[in-house]
């Protein structure tokens, strides 16, 4: 079989399973998930996910960026590296890297060949639980080293939650799929907390206190050693620049104190406290990874859509902000680094965010907004995001289909410079930089 007809048949056979990525919000809460799928499909595909070390990575923002670096760090120490992460940008075997490379398209056909039998003796099973199959059984047949697994949603019933890592990563939470997690940062947390095992240590980006009090508390009660970046493991921001950023971390639980510094291509404040946190769950591992692997792995981390500065002049920037206190740490980025420049903002957003709470933290910097829809069953309407951005008080016109939207954006950014910036949900920003790439490919035909 030709290999695309044989690709593009294994993502329909995907797709044809429930798939709650692309469910609106009244599906996902009537929802039953449970981890008695998973552990069954795994125990007949012979448990592959048990053959390596795992590290595994929650949280309501960051938790890409920390699996990424950490990943990347892994492979500078000479492992062999696997990285799961959800969703995709713009290719789906984006999800399954092993050394920052993705999953081939007939490794993926022929992986799902595989697990066919067993997928069919198994009722109700969804598509996510299906690729995260895939990945595990990916890393196992590569002999990765280690690997790091990010949690797709929530974590105490998310499908990667079958796996006893060497350490449990927990980056900062806040709200977002309340309607799933919780209304409280407590129930989000007491989520999210899901993951810490008996016995396993824990990692924590810095958090307000109530979700602390919660990982504290499932921390001890599972005997699970917490180390809390910004305590235990300190920062401090250095230089930044459109070129990256540097900081300094000092591990206070180390045998010898002494300072790290550390150097990122990635942008924003929000990056420096991942970086440290990426850092703290490295070392917390026990896997052997050296400060100057850390250093090389960190320095060539790739993880686009966040704060990706894709032209300087006049800037076109990509970033995933896609709840409140998201967009608060896009408008720090913003300030840190075009203070004075005017904003003309692509959104788009699924039906669960609170958009004009993100809308009244960009004001200030927002010349108009051009909402758009994405080809996503959860996005929102345009006309119902232009209703919210007139209530928001900010200049705003609907424009779609997302490659009509990022030409519209050049056309107004050319008359002034003005930043052309795409934010909201993933998938949003997913077809704005492709269509970029279309763009860019043109100019130069």
């Amino acid at each position: 079989m030709d290999a695309k007809i044989a690709y593009n048949k294994a993502l329909d056979y995907l797709y044809s399973f429930v798939d709650y990525s692309l469910k609106h919000t009244s599906e996902l809460i009537k929802a039953e998930f449970n981890l008695e799928r998973m552990f069954e499909l795994m125990a007949t595909l012979g448990n592959p996910q048990d053959s390596y070390p795992i590290l595994h990575v929650a949280g309501t923002k960051g938790k890409g960026s920390v699996a990424a670096m950490a990943a990347s760090a892994l492979h500078a120490a000479g492992y062999r590296a696997g990285l799961y992460i959800s969703p995709h940008l713009q290719d789906f075997c984006e999800r399954i890297q092993v050394n920052g490379e993705p999953i081939p398209h007939s490794d993926l056909a022929a992986l799902v060949e595989e697990i066919k039998p067993a997928v069919a003796r198994l009722p109700f099973i969804t598509t996510f639980e299906l690729t995260t199959a895939l990945g595990f059984l990916y890393f196992a047949q590569r002999g990765v080293d280690a690997a790091v697994i990010e949690v797709g949603l929530g974590g105490r019933l998310d499908a990667t939650n079958i796996v006893t890592p060497l350490v449990s990563v927990i980056t900062s939470l806040s709200y977002d799929h309340m309607a799933v997690l919780g209304n409280t940062l407590t129930q989000i947390a007491g989520e999210k907390a899901g993951i810490i095992k008996e016995g396993v240590p824990v990692v924590s980006s810095p958090q307000k206190d109530e979700a602390l009090a919660v990982l504290e508390k499932v921390a001890a009660e599972r005997n699970a050693p917490l180390t809390l970046v910004g305590r235990e493991v300190t920062f401090e921001a250095g230089e930044h620049s459109l070129d990256g950023q540097s900081l300094t971390i000092v591990n206070h639980k180390s045998k010898i104190v002494n300072p790290v510094i550390l150097r990122i291509p990635l942008l924003g404040a929000f990056q420096v406290v991942n970086a440290a946190t990426a850092y703290a769950a490295l070392k917390a591992s026990g896997l052997s990874v050296p400060d100057a692997a850390i250093l090389k792995g960190f320095a060539e981390v790739k993880w686009p859509c966040r704060f990706e500065v894709l032209r300087r002049e006049p800037p076109v920037i990509l970033d995933s902000a896609h709840n409140v206190d998201s967009a608060q740490k896009l408008r720090q980025a913003l300030d840190d680094y075009f203070p004075t420049r005017p904003v003309i903002l692509i959104f788009g957003a699924s039906e669960d965010k609170n958009v004009l709470g993100m809308f009244t933290e960009w004001k200030p910097y927002l010349d108009r907004i051009l909402v758009t829809k994405a080809d996503h069953p959860r996005a929102l309407e345009a006309e119902q995001l232009l209703g919210l951005a007139q209530q928001a008080g900010v200049p705003a016109e609907a424009v779609s289909p997302v490659e009509s939207a990022l030409a519209r954006a050049l056309e107004l950014s050319a008359k002034d410079s003005a930043i052309v910036l795409s934010a909201g949900s993933i998938f949003v920003t997913a077809e704005v930089r492709t269509a970029w790439q279309n763009y860019v490919d043109k100019l130069a035909s």
